[in-house]
């Protein structure tokens, strides 16, 4: 596999980054192994998948708006009849909706999972099309240049040749041969 930013020659393919300019080729890697074709990503926006935490939170809203136009008219209902029923059912409706409703938006915000976070490629932006014919550039650095102009420096570097040589490694041990010699005579 080469590598389509810059061409050098990828020694392995479960390689992530090129070894000469970094382009990342995890998305290269997809491509070839499906055979050119791009992957089919799930989009978040589908009408059909909605998370739990948007779920709870619709749930809650729409327990309050019910509560809006549900306990006026029971409570009317409840002006017109002298029974106790119709009453209590305004109150209970009355502490569900305008309670309930409230507190079940914040349960799903506060603890219920949001929707996954898509995946976002990294890197320069990949072209819609496919090129022709494969034209190599020229590969960038990976260090900054240096500049073009040292910095004056207040004291010169020391040349490390002009330091003593360092003494061989054999010349203290034929010394004690030497002395091994002369006690034996």
């Amino acid at each position: 596999m080469f590598c389509p930013q810059c061409g050098q020659q990828q020694v392995t393919g479960v390689i992530r980054f090129c070894s000469r300019c970094g382009f990342p080729l995890d998305g290269v890697i997809q491509l070839l192994s499906s055979g050119g074709a791009l992957p089919a990503y799930r989009s978040t926006d589908e009408p059909g998948q909605i998370s739990p935490r948007r779920k709870g939170v619709k749930q809650g809203m729409l327990l309050f708006l019910l509560g809006v136009l549900l306990v006026p008219i029971l409570g009317m209902f409840a002006s017109f009849s002298s029974a106790v029923f119709p009453q209590m059912l305004a109150i209970l409706a009355a502490i569900i909706c305008f309670v309930g409703g409230p507190l079940r938006m914040f349960y799903a915000a506060v603890f219920e999972e949001g929707a996954p976070k898509p995946l976002r490629p990294y890197g320069p932006p990949m072209p819609m099309h496919v090129p022709q014919q494969f034209i190599p550039q020229a590969p960038t650095p990976a260090l900054p240049p240096p500049p073009a102009r040292q910095p004056p420096s207040w004291r010169t570097r020391p040349t490390t040749a002009e330091l003593a040589n360092p003494p061989s490694v054999t010349e203290n041990t034929t010394r004690l041969l030497d002395k091994e010699d002369r006690t034996e005579h």
